[in-house]
């Protein structure tokens, strides 16, 4: 007998969206709680963080349409005052601010990071870095155009992309390396 056997129709869809919620709601505590390992760095507005891996990590485990939901909500208890983005701020200045195209960007980058999960570049280790690497692309391309109406382009390069790259290869190995766990955590597949 499944879990599905052993609940009427009716309340099993009952109980998929309160675990679907329950699931959005975690990642959107992971990518917090990740936004709260945040070092300042003295030339960039943009301070290192561990989002980006809670990020790309949240939109494969949950797919395009829970991560997305899971970025939506940590970015809704931002913009409501409650303090998850880096180093405990919230609020829309944040959002409107030099950093806000990177807070915006995860939406698309864990929508892409969950699609190509669903589509099976989860189950390797060098599809899975390379669907982290595109979610990567997403985050520093909106990030740094939007930093750019705030300091230029080519000062949005030096303070919000190069100084990066480096970290964020150690943190796409790092997500990488934890997927398949996290996988037999969540549901014991794959």
């Amino acid at each position: 007998m499944t879990f599905a056997d052993a609940i009427p129709a009716g309340k099993l869809k009952t109980h998929a969206w309160i675990y679907d919620s329950l699931l959005v709601l975690g990642g959107s505590f992971l990518i917090a709680l990740s936004a709260q390992i945040a070092i300042p760095l003295p030339f960039s507005p943009v301070p290192i963080t561990g989002q980006t891996f809670a990020v790309l990590v949240v939109g494969m485990l949950l797919g395009c349409w829970r991560g997305t939901a899971a970025v939506l909500a940590y970015l809704a208890e931002g913009f409501l005052g409650l303090p998850v983005f880096a180093g405990g701020v919230a609020g829309i200045a944040k959002i409107a601010g030099p950093t806000g195209g990177y807070l915006v960007s995860f939406l698309p980058a864990a929508y892409l990071a969950g699609y190509l999960a669903e589509k099976g570049w989860d189950r390797k280790i060098s599809t899975t870095f390379l669907a982290m690497i595109l979610g990567n692309v997403i985050i520093f391309g909106f990030g740094a155009l939007w930093l750019a109406r705030f300091v230029g382009f080519d000062q949005a390069l030096s303070m919000g992309v190069l100084p990066f790259l480096a970290g964020d290869v150690v943190k796409i190995g790092l997500a990488t390396f934890v997927l398949p766990g996290a996988w037999k955590l969540l549901n014991g597949k794959k």
